[in-house]
């Protein structure tokens, strides 16, 4: 298994990066909140892990090695995935995901798409003894994200396979509260575009 990858970010996406380790570009999979701490040019070190599939190997990338942790418990849930479990985690930090589903917290699990009211059910049941309680080590809704939280918001929904029109009315749907707050959240931005994209479906 590769632990960890520490290198200079060569590359930027809306859900991935490429980090130049020993002269190899390796492609990583990232979360939006992941992907807001990188630039390019810059050294960085992420903890990883590597999903192998048949016909791929995809390595998913993270700041902290509780929130890979947190990635590989998930999929030990039947019917999720390598991709719903980094929805899951691009909508919610490691704690906030521990105490929804600590406090049996439905409407947090539906916030993430393709999660509905009965997976949503089905999660909490699974991941009751898994997932254990909340570390309390930071703040569940992210760090404060003072500038640039338009486009972190876009490009966090365009990664979640959403289309570029969608994302704008999305961004556009919740900028009076962004604006309402002193230091907008891009996490909890990304919640409240998630639900009106949902409720539009």
């Amino acid at each position: 298994m590769i632990a960890f990858v520490s290198g200079q970010v060569a590359a930027l996406a809306p859900d991935a990066a490429v980090v130049e380790v020993g002269g190899i570009g390796l492609a990583v999979q990232c979360t939006p909140d992941t992907l807001s701490g990188l630039r390019l040019g810059k050294d960085t070190r992420l903890a990883t892990s590597l999903v192998v599939r048949e016909d791929s190997l995809t390595l998913y990338g993270f700041t902290e090695d509780d929130e890979r942790q947190v990635f590989e418990l998930l999929q030990t849930a039947s019917g999720v995935g390598p991709r719903l479990a980094q929805a899951m985690l691009a909508v919610h930090r490691p704690d906030a995901l521990r105490r929804a589903v600590a406090t049996g917290d439905e409407k947090a699990l539906t916030a993430v798409p393709g999660i509905g009211k009965k997976g949503a059910q089905k999660l909490l049941l699974e991941l009751k003894d898994r997932l254990g309680e909340p570390l309390g080590t930071g703040p569940a809704v992210g760090a404060p994200v003072t500038s640039g939280w338009r486009d972190q918001l876009h490009a966090a929904l365009i990664g979640l396979g959403y289309a570029t029109r969608e994302a704008d009315e999305a961004v556009a749907a919740v900028t009076p509260q962004a604006e309402a707050e002193q230091s907008p959240q891009v996490p909890a931005l990304l919640r409240a575009a998630l639900q009106t994209l949902n409720r539009a479906r």
